[in-house]
């Protein structure tokens, strides 16, 4: 139980929640970033059993809990829990990001879209006004940052999915803000067009499997992001390399740019992310 976790009353408590959980770097990421801004605190990771989150999270704010991370397959109960949202949290239908109030309040944000958003545009350098974006999946993960993505103004956006009808929900919530068009892997085929961005919203990566996407996909323009983070390349990564995408990138960059605004929302103090990543980065190799 949440009550035999080691909370610290004497300083602010932080805490990722998911399950699984021991893999996460969400402590480590905290922990640089309040040496570096000089900040006290204690994040950990924190293993929620399936159907005790309302539980746990009543019990973390309780201990002096200041604020949450929330990771797989929680997002969703973070939603559902937050008493207050932000608009992004609304839109996107997920919260990644809880803080507490003075009056029992529970608030919701979500940091996925800004982080990836920040990957692609500060760290990695892509421009993507009028640029073609294809997105594989329409889970959670790809709701989530398809708000940012549109008020980069792409060119169009195409989202594909093993069910059409899971893309074409996305495209009727997102339409009004973007050229944006539901597709399935074998239209890919028929449509037989590349993409300046292909970005792998799935979490195939985790099982070792690939999207079923046409290699025309890619052209020597074409720049490759898995939304998932490994030591290693991943499947994605690999078979864009293999195809000739002249930019293939892993979610380690989001993952921290992620971390950072929440950070931010938490402490009012935004932390340098690129030194954070290539440390994770270096210590990996």
């Amino acid at each position: 139980m949440i009550s035999s976790i080691n909370l610290d009353s004497a300083i602010s408590n932080y805490a990722v929640f998911g399950n699984p959980i021991s893999h996460s770097k969400s402590p480590l990421i905290h922990s640089l970033f309040a040496k570096q801004t000089g900040i006290t605190l204690k994040y950990q990771a924190i293993k929620v059993p399936t159907g005790e989150f309302n539980e746990y999270i009543t019990t973390f704010a309780q201990q002096n809990g200041k604020g949450l991370n929330v990771t797989v397959p929680f997002k969703g109960d973070a939603f559902s829990t937050c008493t207050t949202l932000t608009e992004r949290a609304k839109l996107s239908a997920s919260v990644n990001t809880i803080w507490f109030g003075e009056q029992n309040q529970i608030f919701g944000d979500t940091t996925d879209g800004k982080g990836l958003l920040n990957d692609l545009t500060v760290n990695q350098g892509l421009a993507l006004k009028q640029k073609s974006i294809l997105v594989l999946g329409a889970g959670g993960s790809v709701r989530a940052i398809l708000e940012p993505l549109c008020e980069q103004k792409p060119s169009k956006i195409v989202i594909a999915n093993r069910t059409v009808s899971k893309a074409e929900e996305l495209v009727n919530i997102f339409s009004h803000c973007a050229d944006i068009q539901a597709s399935s892997y074998d239209d890919l085929t028929d449509l037989n067009q590349s993409f300046d961005l292909i970005i792998n919203g799935t979490s195939l990566s985790l099982t070792g499997q690939l999207p079923n996407i046409p290699p025309s996909a890619i052209n020597h323009n074409t720049s490759c992001y898995d939304l998932m983070y490994s030591d290693k390349d991943t499947i994605f990564m690999t078979w864009a390399k293999e195809q000739g995408a002249i930019n293939v990138m892993d979610g380690l960059g989001m993952l921290v740019e992620q971390a950072a605004e929440a950070f931010l929302i938490w402490h009012d103090v935004l932390p340098e992310t690129k030194p954070i990543i290539e440390f994770i980065r270096n210590e990996s190799n």
